[in-house]
């Protein structure tokens, strides 16, 4: 499996996905290189505000065996256990099934091929009964364990109902495949069955979609405690940004103050032209106190991390991670030489001026053992790039064309190509690269593709 996977996730969002193991030191960079026909700058997007609103993550604990996982192992000796290490293995369970079956349903969407799709939804509607019928086997007789396998067992008969219904909403039309819609609708029937008849939700809960669905939200909430890892996020250069202020504010308030001691010297007396030039003085000190203080700061902060977060088990609360984020605007003369070498292997027609955005994060991880069975953690980081959509031109052109002396037009869409690259660093080896290219337009990522990298640069594996 590559070290950083990227995919398409929603229709303008894409998704990196890595594993760290114990004692990782890990430092990963990603360049997005916005043309500038975009629209997309420093000046049109705060940084802070597009990380805060647009790029989201997830770290849990991660298991090879994700659709596979070791049921048995985990329950064959809970009699052995403690109610809470039970708690603990069943929400390992239930959170990788639940994330295991929503990953193969996002594929299973994006394939258009009606034989390819029907294929894939028959395994996969295979894998979900086989899956659920090793859980349900399983199930304790003590009543303190008894109500946590129950919620657990109720969210993952409706998420798995869900996710399938969902996928043959969308599913291509054709007879000849009414038999296995038939299939995949006989086994959702069968899930509502299995909580009707067990009782899990009250009739007015079914009935109600917003009670339904709120009820899931918690108990998936509830299943990812002890997986899921806290996020303690840290805002860096608090106290840096209040010192740069003060000094800002100093500056500026000399040249106001020694302006003011000329202007006296020039007029004597309390005139109406003193006034009138102390208002013109006090005027530009407040248009230009604000772009002095941020072309200060910009300086400062320039290649310091710009956030910290702490990662820890939710049950334990040891810390497992620590990490570093950085995410700015930097100018091309200010890349790494292999990134500006990747970057000469594009095209002529593709050497178009372009904004740099980089986006880096440098994890830590404890050198102390995880929980039993689990040697690493995923993260998951998704990017939005609906804030870049929303700057972006629609398609209005029309392509003409002649077949037997009748003209005809096609509407054509407008769209752009954003370069991506990534660098990878783990201790002390050396950094290897990737580059994709990203082809959108204002409503839908058309395609990532990876792409070619110069001989002699380390390719990420």
């Amino acid at each position: 499996m590559s070290k950083v996977r990227v995919k398409q996730e929603e229709s303008l969002s894409i998704k990196f996905i890595h594993q760290m193991k114990v004692g990782d030191n890990r430092r990963l960079d990603l360049y997005f290189f916005l043309p500038k026909e975009m629209g997309i700058g420093p000046h049109s997007l705060n940084e802070e505000e597009y990380y805060h609103s647009a790029i989201t993550g997830r770290r849990s604990y991660y298991s090879t065996g994700l659709h596979l996982p070791l049921v048995q192992s985990r329950f064959a000796s809970q009699k052995k256990r403690t109610v809470e290490e039970f708690r603990l293995y069943l929400n390992l369970f239930a959170y990788q099934f639940a994330v295991a079956i929503e990953t193969d349903s996002k594929e299973l969407r994006q394939i258009e091929e009606p034989e390819e799709f029907f294929t894939a939804l028959r395994d996969l509607s295979e894998l979900v009964a086989q899956l659920l019928k090793k859980f349900r086997r399983n199930e304790p007789s003590d009543p303190k364990r008894k109500p946590y396998f129950e919620n657990a067992d109720n969210y993952l008969s409706w998420f798995c109902e869900q996710q399938l219904l969902k996928l043959l909403s969308r599913a291509p039309r054709g007879s000849e495949y009414s038999e296995m819609i038939e299939t995949v609708v006989t086994q959702c029937r069968a899930e509502h069955q299995h909580r009707d008849a067990r009782r899990y939700n009250s009739q007015q809960t079914q009935d109600d979609p917003n009670r339904i669905s709120n009820k899931m939200l918690l108990l998936r909430r509830l299943i990812q405690q002890g997986v899921v890892l806290k996020d303690e996020l840290k805002t860096l250069g608090t106290g840096l940004k209040k010192m740069t202020t003060g000094f800002a504010t100093a500056m500026v308030m000399l040249v106001v103050s020694a302006l003011i001691i000329k202007a006296q010297g020039v007029f004597s007396g309390l005139t109406i032209a003193l006034v009138l030039t102390l208002a013109v003085i006090y005027g530009f000190r407040e248009i230009f106190k604000e772009d002095i203080r941020n072309a200060l700061w910009r300086f400062i902060q320039k290649g310091r991390p710009k956030w910290s977060r702490i990662l820890r088990d939710t049950t334990s609360q040891t810390a497992i991670a620590k990490q570093l984020v950085w995410l700015d605007f930097m100018k091309t003369s200010e890349l790494p030489d292999p990134i500006t070498d990747i970057l000469k292997r594009r095209h002529s027609q593709n050497k178009l001026d372009a904004e740099v955005l980089h986006y880096g994060i440098h994890t830590r991880v404890t050198q102390k053992e995880f929980l039993t069975g689990y040697t690493s953690i995923q993260e998951q980081v998704n990017f939005s790039l609906v804030p870049f959509a929303r700057y972006l031109e629609r398609g209005k052109a029309k392509i003409y064309k002649e077949s037997d002396g009748k003209i005809s037009n096609d509407s054509v869409e407008r769209r752009y190509q954003i370069n991506m690259i990534l660098a990878l660093k783990s201790g002390k080896g050396e950094t290897e690269y990737a580059r994709y290219k990203v082809t959108m337009n204002r409503s839908t990522i058309i395609d990532i593709s990876q792409s070619d990298i110069p001989e002699g640069i380390p390719l990420m594996e």
